[in-house]
C-alpha cells in the first residue's frame, strides 16, 4: 500500500510552519494510523532527516493523547474514534492524506503535530475532584446511589480529554470537555457539597483559557470518542445561574 502524507511541519511554537509532502510505501491495511507514522519516521531516520513529532501513549483509545486532524476531521474519517484506533484500511491505495495539528488558540503548537493541551489541566485544577477524608476505604454501600444516576455519571466520566471537541468546534469551545468533568461529579452525592463552587470555578477557568463559546452545532458530539452528548453542556448551562447565586 502506497500513501502520500501531506504533514504540517513546525519546528517550534514561535516558528512558522508549512506542509511537507512524503511519499511512503510498504504500508498494510492492518496498520494503525500511528504505525503508519512510525513507518514514515523510520524512513526519515534512515535518510538522516528529522522525524515527525506527534503525541501518543497507550494506543488503545484510552489516554486521549493521540489527537491530530486528518483530512479535515479530528481523529480521521470515522465518528467516535481516536487516532490510534484508525487503521489504514480506511484509506485508498495511492491516496493523499493531509495531517495537521489541532487548531485552537488555547492549544498552541509545540512542534509539528504536537499541541499544548495543559489548558485542560488548569480547568481540572479548579474543581474536578472531591474533598474526602483519607484513610480506610469507606463501605461501598454506605451511600446508596440509584443505578440511573450512577450510569449517567459514568457516561460523562468516560471523557478522555483528547481535545477533539475543541478542535472540531468552529468556536474552539471546551464546553463538552468541561461539562463532562463537572457533571460526572455533580451527579453523585459525594460531589454535592462542592457542586456550585466546582461549576463556577471550572467554567470561569474555561473562559480565562480563551476557549470559545458553545453555539450547539453538535460537531463535538460527532467527533467525541466517548460519545458524550451535548445534553451535558445543556445541563451545565442550566445549573450555572444557580451556582453563581449560591456558590
Amino acid at each position: 500500500m502506497k500513501i502520500t502524507f501531506k504533514i504540517w511541519r513546525q519546528e517550534g511554537a514561535n516558528s512558522e510552519g508549512s506542509f511537507k509532502t512524503y511519499d511512503i510505501d510498504g504500508l498494510t491495511e492492518d496498520m494503525s494510523f500511528l504505525e503508519a507514522l512510525d513507518h514514515l519516521n523510520e524512513r526519515l531516520v534512515l535518510k538522516g532527516e528529522k522525524v515527525v513529532a506527534f503525541d501518543h501513549d497507550c494506543r488503545e483509545g484510552i489516554c486521549g493523547q493521540c489527537g491530530v486532524f486528518i483530512n479535515g476531521r479530528a481523529h480521521g474519517p470515522h465518528d467516535h474514534m481516536t487516532t490510534c484506533q484508525l487503521h489504514m484500511r480506511s484509506f485508498k491505495d495511492g491516496e493523499t492524506i493531509v495531517v495537521e495539528p489541532y487548531r485552537a488558540g488555547a492549544f498552541p503548537v509545540v512542534k509539528d503535530l504536537v499541541v499544548d493541551r495543559t489548558a485542560f489541566d488548569r480547568i481540572i485544577e479548579q474543581g474536578a475532584y472531591i474533598t474526602a477524608k483519607t484513610g480506610t476505604a469507606a463501605e461501598a454501600n454506605a451511600i446508596l446511589i440509584p443505578k440511573e444516576v450512577a450510569d449517567n455519571s459514568m457516561d460523562v466520566a468516560a471523557c478522555i480529554g483528547c481535545g477533539a471537541c475543541v478542535a472540531t468546534c468552529k468556536n474552539a469551545s471546551a464546553a463538552l470537555f468541561t461539562s463532562a468533568k463537572i457533571n460526572h461529579l455533580n451527579k453523585l452525592p459525594q460531589g454535592q457539597p462542592e457542586a456550585h463552587r466546582r461549576l463556577v470555578g471550572m467554567t470561569d477557568q474555561m473562559a480565562i483559557e480563551n476557549f470559545g463559546s458553545c453555539t450547539f452545532t453538535a460537531a463535538c458530539e460527532v467527533e467525541c470518542p466517548a460519545e458524550i452528548s451535548i445534553s451535558s453542556i445543556a445541563e451545565m448551562n442550566a445549573r450555572y445561574v444557580k451556582a453563581k447565586l449560591f456558590g
